[in-house]
């Protein structure tokens, strides 16, 4: 539901999970800088809390994000500053780093950026509704919010490829077709079936859901050889440490 709140990003805690909304929904939850500087703050308080075992990204109103503000673009004072922005608050990296496990609720529209950043989560669940685009080579540009690194480890190089340059649209079940999202609910059950995956994550406790991230997604950039030796080093570190629960 829209929320009349004035912040661009709303923060809150239901139990162990993190729960994120972009909320700008009169402008579908375009990306600007309010929110951009919201986001990074929600996501450091993730980052920061060692009670958060589970996050959640899902967007206000009629859509998850149609992706960057138009109205703002190309608005910075000048390429230094905004290149300073960006490193100081990288919004993406920070998403990307989240040690315990994301859930994107996406639905209604979910473009450009805002599939970006859905793509930055570990697992999507869509909304019957989704429609789903990768319109920047339309505009002369290409996916530059790591949708060209995310959308080829998700889906595979043909079908990233062919989204990326074709900027074709695609619906809920397409999405789950290509294994874009894991799964596809009613509108009306998405909050619910993403809080009820969110809350079976967060049973596992933190240090161990960190492990397994950097596990999985280190791998990705590993010969087989490397992914195994990585997973065996991190293994013998989990088994030394004495913050682990043996048991849940």
């Amino acid at each position: 539901m829209p929320s009349e709140s004035g912040e661009a990003v709303l923060y809150e805690k239901r139990d162990a999970v993190a729960w994120i909304t972009l909320n700008r929904p009169k402008q579908y939850n375009a990306y600007n800088v309010a929110m951009r500087d919201g986001l990074f703050a929600a996501l450091s308080a993730v980052h920061d809390d060692p009670e958060v075992r589970a996050m959640v990204l899902t967007g206000a109103g009629p859509a998850f994000s149609t992706g960057g503000d138009l109205a703002e673009f190309g608005s910075a004072p000048s390429p230094i500053v905004a290149r300073w922005v960006r490193f100081r608050r990288d919004v993406w990296g920070s998403l990307r780093s989240i040690p315990v496990p994301t859930i994107a609720a996406i639905h209604g529209y979910t473009v450009g950026g805002g599939l970006e950043m859905a793509l930055l989560c570990d697992v999507a669940i869509a909304a019957e509704d989704t429609r789903i685009c990768l319109p920047e080579t339309g505009s002369g540009m290409i996916p530059g919010v790591a949708g060209t690194q995310t959308a080829s480890r998700r889906l595979g190089l043909g079908r990233a490829l062919d989204l990326c340059i074709t900027g074709r649209w695609i619906d809920a079940q397409d999405a789950l077709l290509v294994g874009l999202v894991a799964e596809v609910v009613p509108l009306s059950s998405l909050d619910h079936r993403t809080l009820q995956m969110a809350r079976e994550f967060s049973q596992v406790p933190r240090e161990i859901s960190a492990t397994l991230k950097l596990a999985v997604w280190g791998g990705l950039d590993m010969s087989v050889r490397d992914g195994l030796d990585l997973e065996r080093r991190l293994a013998k570190r989990l088994e030394r440490s004495d913050s682990v629960p043996r048991g849940r």
